[in-house]
């Protein structure tokens, strides 16, 4: 497992990558490399926890790869990070990520992929989209329980009312990446 952490204009971002260990992962051929955690913190204990036992080999606080120059998949990820600050808020979306959860919460984070920068749905909204509708707070579960913010991005997500909910990095991390994509998206 690896990781890096950038400064971004909302403040220090670190990301998690590693290889499959679960059942996702290839039998034959290597594993594949994806995301497994990021988010507004460079504290990556903090990720680490974040990531599903079963993703995490035997990797313990203290025990993440830092390599002074991020190569593979955590470059891949990093340079996602880097565009979505410049303006390519589709990037972090084209970088794999893995999860680990039940068959909704793993559906719901896939369908979070695909809501688009400058669009949002509420918490009701995603549920239905998610194909279940009346598993709002479902729903609302798989946001508070992203570990790879930006990547999938739970901050898109918003109460049936319109005000933000919460966000694991804090509000005015939240209001800052709708505001970004609301500046480019028109």
């Amino acid at each position: 497992m690896y990781a890096s952490t950038l400064i971004t204009p909302d403040g220090p971002f670190s990301i998690l990558v590693g290889a499959a260990t679960d059942a996702a992962a290839p039998a034959d051929g290597p594993a594949q490399e994806a995301v497994l955690a990021g988010g507004w913190t460079d504290d990556i204990d903090s990720l680490l926890a974040l990531v599903h036992p079963t993703l995490r080999l035997d990797t313990g606080p203290g025990q993440v790869a830092l390599p002074s120059s991020p190569d593979g998949m955590l470059a891949e990820a990093a340079d996602a990070v880097r565009a979505y600050y410049d303006g390519d808020h589709g990037a972090p979306g084209r970088v794999p990520v893995r999860q680990a959860s039940g068959p909704f919460r793993t559906h719901a984070w896939d369908v979070l992929r695909e809501v688009k920068a400058g669009e949002r749905l509420t918490y009701t909204e995603y549920a239905t989209r998610a194909g279940r509708p009346a598993a709002v707070r479902a729903a609302a579960g798989a946001c508070a329980m992203n570990a790879a913010a930006l990547f999938v991005p739970c901050h898109r997500i918003l109460r049936t009312d319109g005000t933000l909910g919460g966000f694991r990095y804090g509000l005015p991390i939240k209001e800052s990446l709708l505001a970004r994509e609301t500046s480019f998206a028109k």
